[in-house]
């Protein structure tokens, strides 16, 4: 049994102003997906998002302060100890802190499916080393999140990111098109993507 308290997880402030708590990869849990939320300074504390690429049935639950979720259309307030339940994958939520002492965790998976690790956890997990230019260290964030997903879109073109970031052209281009090969979305995001400023101009970049 492992014990820990909200506060001493690993806090991760992203770039949609939000803070993430890796709960379930602080543990190594592998037979859900869970995941805790602080606000950043924006005051959002689950971004705006759906679950409808993932098919997860998700449930929110206030562990301290007041949050305003926004579910579809409706607009509920939850203080500590109250849940919300989004069943409907296509739902669009989110959720802003009505004080800087909120937190929120999530719990979520797809009904009748074994639980697969998410590529976004990978994603976020590198994302403060990105940004403060730590590249061996975010690449070895995303070559793990490609041995548990291999193959991953999203992935691939993050670690494309990575490299493209370091100067590594060729690996760059080599591994940003291996990520459209997999998913053609990631051809339009790479057109104004400014990670990718270094290499834009390759004959070999996907246009």
């Amino acid at each position: 049994m492992n014990l820990t308290h909200l506060d001493e997880l690993e806090a991760i402030e992203l770039q949609d102003g939000f803070v993430w708590r890796p709960v379930r990869r602080h543990f190594g849990i592998q037979a859900f997906g869970t995941n805790a939320y602080t606000p950043g300074a924006s005051g959002q504390v689950v971004e705006e998002h759906t679950e409808q690429q993932l098919g997860h049935e998700e449930i929110y639950l206030v562990l301290r302060g007041r949050v305003r979720f926004t579910i579809g259309d409706d607009e509920h307030e939850l203080g500590a100890g109250q849940l919300v339940f989004v069943r409907d994958p296509s739902l669009r939520r989110a959720a802003v802190a009505l004080g800087d002492d909120a937190a929120v965790l999530a719990v979520g998976g797809k009904p009748g499916e074994a639980h697969e690790v998410s590529a976004w956890e990978y994603t976020f997990a590198a994302a403060p080393h990105l940004r403060a230019g730590r590249y061996d260290e975010a690449r070895e964030v995303l070559r793990e999140g490609l041995e548990a997903k291999p193959g991953s879109a999203p992935l691939l073109y993050d670690l494309a990111c990575v490299e493209a970031l370091a100067g590594k052209s060729d690996t760059a281009l080599e591994l940003l098109n291996e990520s459209v090969g997999a998913d053609e979305r990631f051809r339009e995001y790479a057109q104004t993507d400014e990670d990718f400023a270094s290499i834009r101009d390759d004959p070999r970049f996907p246009r």
